[in-house]
């Protein structure tokens, strides 16, 4: 698969990683473990040399899956984890710096390696300032135990005052054809100062691959049941946007899902879209789209149509809806 370089960084990987949260979080029910090993191999075999993960998805399992399915390839990926949110009965984030060097600590022994490749803040600290929190990555980074630092839904002032003190050199954010409030102020401070973007979500959750309609069963437990953009009157409203990545997908002999990913890819070349799979075809149908080369008249018309269209629904309900815009 094609490489890209996130941003600025030196940090190369292949042009479409995998999310790997849903394997063991958020979407029920779960797979097998073991098919889940064999799924990410599967990745590792067709080229995929990105994997993201985090602390509290599970929590702590989905980095005990990685560190079990990499370990025998681990000189030959790049491991993206996370820190920032409590993991106990108390729900909210916790950046401090005693709290980082010890979350590092359980997840390099998880991971079942000496270095995490790519350390992510999960979620902005409003009671501890970006400066210590960058500073403590900084110090890690010097012990050796990680190697680049990155962000996550943080806003243009936090990225800025956080990369004055140790270079970021990704930043991952909701990002899609239904999702794109990080335009205006976001990408072009990312741009500015060398820093990749790393899209998760990048298929809408599920939405936008046109496998989901207002009539979709969604599970009490499935994450998705929480979301104001998930309710049936949402899917229902949202439908021209599937409408409009299914016309494209027909004219280029590709599926919509493939069409969003392009349409991604085709934004910024330091652009790195993770989307999540538990099935071996729609990990390859995922793959297969570094190899659609969207038109200019293509992403033109794309663009046109979905200005057209206003997307219902808020991301995610009002408390956790503060939490990210912190």
């Amino acid at each position: 698969m094609n490489q890209r370089e996130l941003g600025r960084s030196g940090l190369h990987v292949s042009a479409i990683g995998l999310g790997c949260m849903g394997m063991t979080h958020a979407y029920v029910p779960f797979p097998d473990k073991q098919e889940m090993v064999a799924l990410i191999r599967a990745a590792v075999e067709r080229g995929v040399t990105f994997f993201d993960t985090a602390e509290i998805y599970g929590p702590f399992n989905n980095e005990a899956l990685l560190g079990e399915a990499l370990a025998p390839v681990r000189g030959q990926v790049v491991i993206a984890t996370k820190f920032g949110f409590r993991v106990d009965a108390m729900p909210g984030v916790d950046s401090r710096p005693e709290r980082i060097r010890s979350v590092v600590d359980a997840s390099l022994a998880r991971l079942q390696t000496d270095r995490i490749d790519l350390l992510y803040q999960h979620r902005p600290d409003p009671a501890v300032p970006i400066e210590d929190v960058a500073g403590t990555v900084k110090d890690l980074i010097r012990q050796g135990k990680v190697k680049h630092f990155g962000l996550s839904e943080s806003d243009a002032l936090t990225i800025r005052r956080a990369h004055a003190v140790q270079p970021v050199a990704a930043l991952q954010s909701e990002y899609s054809l239904w999702t794109r409030d990080i335009e205006a102020e976001v990408l072009p401070t990312l741009e500015e100062l060398g820093i990749g973007l790393v899209p998760f979500s990048p298929l809408g959750r599920g939405y936008l691959t046109g496998k989901i309609d207002a009539s979709t069963p969604l599970d009490a437990a499935d994450f998705r049941s929480t979301l104001p953009r998930f309710t049936p009157e949402a899917r229902e409203a949202n439908v021209a946007l599937v409408a409009l990545l299914t016309r494209m997908a027909a004219k280029n002999k590709a599926t919509p899902a493939q069409v969003a990913l392009a349409w991604l890819l085709a934004q910024k070349p330091w652009i790195v879209p993770i989307p999540g799979t538990t099935k071996l075809h729609r990990l390859e149908e995922n793959i297969g789209a570094v190899n659609l080369a969207l038109s200019a008249d293509d992403l033109r018309a794309i663009d046109t149509a979905a200005a057209s269209i206003t997307v219902q629904g808020a991301r995610y309900p009002e408390a956790m809806q503060r939490m990210v815009q912190r």
